[in-house]
């Protein structure tokens, strides 16, 4: 179930599904902690003798207010006769979330409404220990564990206290939980309970026939009680409506203090590129990392989550937004990437937010002999993305810690790590994390880092080191140019990869990730190789559905939603597929795709890794952060190609845009090479 209005502060985040439930709860870092795990904090209505939990009965539309992280929620019961209409912040200061609710009646008589809240908290992703208590002083619940706490209180525009209220055990001893405690409209007042326990508390408003009330809810994370108290007190004295109004102004600040592209943009790609901006933001660790997607419903495919920092996202994610005028969040990104390199030069698979090494299927020893258990191109596009941020922004104080630490390490590593037959990359895991051999996605981008070093040794006056990762990057060019390129195919092939005996076989599949070697340097996009790879992948991954959109690769597995199509569309092998058309100048095709993306954006505007090829409903995790980037990445390429097409200047590239000496240095590599 897809996770559709999240909103955070880059301590605090707090997700949604598609029922207006809140189902993740992550702090102090955005992806580590989820306090919820996929449990349901349930919302519901009693007026009038009958009772309702927001769910499927309810009419719903879930949307954000326009260029904010402020949630515009619309729920409609017809038998009930009520229409709420809420708002969601999570503070941009303060780690609190604020829920607003405006309450109509549309029935003649008077009645009193009344609104539960369900707590169904399991502190640090677990129920052993938990504490639930009534707190008089703060007129508030709290929950509590070691160094977490959790005060939830509220008001309306009729009482500063909250109406009923009660604690209790949950999933013990054959209870349901506290929440079934509220469906006959009136609570216990239980006031404390530990172990694996729930709360519930509830806010009364009596509205005139036709009338309408005002009620809110709040949610303080901290680190003790003092400080929930702290924080409590603050949103009693300035209101919660007051606090809801600040954090949309900032947002709307920050979305816009950068003009969207313009120039040959329909109005609904601007908006969703503002969209995809405010979206990444909420998957913004406050120390730098990326998170790849918070979405702990994907727990049941794997158990496992997306809520880690792969470097190769948080890259290319960096990437864009520093294409889109965002510095800082990149800089904080660049600084977690050289906390946590290894001193030999490369980042491992994937890392939790606070820095430490995640869980991972990557084998240290294959049942015969030691291995690197890394996927190559997470360390070469880490250093591909900072060049362009350091040409972007010419901060040259900034990135000067980080060319020894950083740069170098990871040159240095890509030089020595390499197949002793081939010349090319050693084998690592591919970017789908599934094979292990030498992609030529991973190839690709090694070529990109490389090439980015040198540039970056050019600019701190050491050609000698600048000269020894040029000549890498031209082998590495002539063994791919030898052996990723098959005639037989017509086309570069996905992978390489050696048996038990050390004999070479080609993997041939058709794979969207063949967009690397264009889009990191290796070819130029006008390379007759090139466009026979680009042209063969929209031939057979193109789904034949009324859907449409790009599969990732041939009889991909993964969530398949049957044989009838090479595998479900991706958003990102689709805007890859754009990428290409528009660096051929083909502006009517890639504005096609981007339309696609649109089409298929929730309503409120978050995009899925992928969605079913049938129906276009969203599948797997939602948000993918990666889905969020590479639209805006492919939207900025858009509007600067149309803005160089318009200048009258043929055959500018995307990579001339963001700085020449990168561009002179692949053009100085191709030539250098044997084979053209």
């Amino acid at each position: 179930m897809p996770r559709d209005i999240p909103v955070g502060n880059g301590k605090l985040l707090v997700c949604f599904d598609k029922n207006y439930r809140i189902r993740d709860l992550y702090y102090p870092h955005v992806g580590q902690e989820n306090h919820v795990s996929g449990n349901v904090f349930r919302f519901g209505v009693s007026a009038g003798g009958r009772f309702s939990w927001v769910g499927e009965d309810w009419k719903k539309e879930l949307a954000y207010e326009e260029d904010t992280l402020v949630t515009s929620v619309n729920l409609y019961h017809q038998e009930l006769g009520l229409l709420l209409t809420c708002r969601d912040a999570v503070d941009f200061h303060e780690n609190v979330l604020l829920r607003e609710v405006a309450v109509e009646n549309f029935l003649p008589e008077k009645r009193r409404v009344e609104l539960f809240f369900c707590q169904d908290f399991d502190i640090s992703g677990n129920s052993v220990g938990d504490t639930a208590a009534y707190d008089p002083e703060a007129k508030a619940l709290v929950h509590y564990k070691g160094s977490r706490y959790f005060l939830v209180s509220g008001l309306t525009e009729q009482s500063e206290d909250i109406s009923q209220f009660a604690v209790g055990l949950k999933k013990v001893g054959g209870r349901e939980g506290t929440y079934k405690d509220a469906e006959d409209g009136t609570l216990s007042g239980n006031t404390i309970a530990q172990g694996s326990v729930d709360s519930v508390l509830s806010l009364a408003l009596d509205l005139e026939g036709h009338g309408n009330g005002k009620a809110c809810y709040w949610i303080c994370a901290g680190e003790s009680w003092t400080e929930v108290r702290r924080i409590n007190a603050l949103v009693r004295h300035k209101h919660p409506a007051v606090l809801i109004k600040r954090t949309g102004d900032y947002w709307r600040l920050w979305a816009r203090k950068e003009s969207a592209p313009d120039s040959h943009v329909p109005p609904e790609i601007q908006k969703l590129y503002r969209r995809s901006l405010l979206v990444l933001s909420t998957q913004l660790d406050w120390q730098g990392g990326i998170l790849a997607a918070n979405d702990s419903d994907v727990i049941q495919f794997n158990r496992d989550t997306y809520s880690y920092v792969w470097p190769r996202d948080g890259a290319l994610t960096a990437y864009a937004l520093d294409l889109a005028g965002y510095p800082m969040p990149a800089q904080r990104f660049y600084d977690f990437a050289a906390r946590v390199i290894e001193g030999q030069g490369y980042l491992l698979h994937k890392y939790n937010p606070d820095g430490t090494l995640a869980s991972s299927w990557h084998p240290w020893y294959d049942g015969k002999t030691a291995q690197l258990p890394i996927q190559e191109d997470e360390t070469a596009l880490v250093i591909w993305a900072l060049w362009h941020h350091f040409v972007l922004y010419r901060d040259v104080e900034f990135v000067k810690p980080y060319y020894k630490s950083l740069v170098k390490k990871a040159a240095s590593f890509m030089v020595r790590y390499r197949d002793h037959g081939t010349g090319l990359p050693g084998p690592s895991y591919d970017l789908w994390e599934e094979r292990r051999g030498i992609s030529s996605f991973t190839v690709a981008a090694v070529f990109g880092g490389l090439a980015a070093a040198s540039v970056f040794c050019t600019v701190f006056g050491e050609e000698e080191r600048a000269r020894v990762y040029r000549q890498a990057a031209s082998d590495i060019r002539d063994a791919a140019s030898r052996t990723l390129w098959r005639p037989e195919l017509g086309r570069f092939c996905r992978m390489l990869y050696r048996n038990d005996d050390g004999d070479l076989h080609v993997d041939g599949t058709r794979d969207s990730s063949l967009w690397g070697l264009f889009a990191f340097g290796l070819y130029t996009v006008d390379d007759p190789r090139i466009e026979s790879t680009m042209k063969a992948l929209e031939a057979s991954l193109w789904v034949s559905t009324e859907t449409g959109g790009m599969a990732r690769y041939e009889n991909d597995s993964y969530y398949r939603s049957g044989d009838h199509v090479p595998g479900n569309p991706w958003f990102l092998s689709t805007l890859w597929l754009a990428d290409y058309y528009i660096e051929k100048g083909k502006m009517e095709e890639g504005l096609r795709l981007l339309r696609w993306v649109e089409k298929h954006a929730l309503p409120s505007g978050v995009l899925a890794e992928q969605v079913h090829p049938n129906t276009g409903e969203p599948l797997s995790v939602s948000p993918l952060t990666w889905s969020h980037a590479a639209f805006l990445t492919t939207v900025k390429l858009f509007h600067l190609r149309m803005e160089e097409m318009e200048r009258g200047v043929p055959g500018v590239k995307m990579r001339d845009w963001i700085g020449k000496l990168f561009a002179e240095t692949c053009d100085q590599i191709h030539g250098a090479c044997e084979v053209k």
